[in-house]
């Protein structure tokens, strides 16, 4: 499928980005968890030949491969002194003094601690990941621009 059609909303998403962070504040993810989870998740345009069927999705393959990290988002943002629990929301289940410390160097040293994402907090990544790509739609199709988008898509 041609890449030419997500250049074209470059601006778009821009725009939809900023509209969008109120949710992404509410959604219990910081703006840099929220950062690391769209690196996670490709776009896609699901029958763009369909005018009625068409729709933007989000393909979250990818989020179980990054949603581990979001830990260490928390701790950077900690040392940094944004307060881990605060930022955390407490969604790891590893909350406690020093527990990101510990947890680390398990980790470094191969004892404990397995990578498997938290499916609580994959499932919350993919939901807001389908708004965006719902949220995105609309505001294309709002500016009349879906319609150009998906025949990009198309060729």
């Amino acid at each position: 499928m041609s890449r030419e059609w997500r250049d074209m909303i470059v601006g778009d998403r821009m725009t939809v980005d900023q509209a969008f962070a109120e949710r992404v504040e509410h959604s219990g993810f910081s703006r840099q968890e929220w950062g690391l989870v769209m690196t996670a998740v490709e776009l896609e345009i699901e029958q763009p030949e369909d005018d009625e069927r068409a729709r933007l999705v989000a393909d979250t393959e990818q989020l179980p491969h990054v949603v581990p990290e979001l830990e260490n988002v928390r701790e950077g943002m900690g040392a940094m002194g944004a307060g881990a629990g605060a930022a955390g929301g407490g969604r790891s289940g590893r909350d406690g003094p020093g527990s990101g410390v510990l947890d680390s160097l398990r980790g470094a040293l191969g004892l404990g601690g397995d990578d498997s994402p938290d499916e609580e907090e994959l499932e919350a990544a993919k939901r807001l990941a389908d708004a965006y790509a719902e949220t995105l739609q609309r505001h294309l199709e709002e500016r009349g621009r879906w319609a150009e988008v998906r025949a990009a898509a198309r060729e």
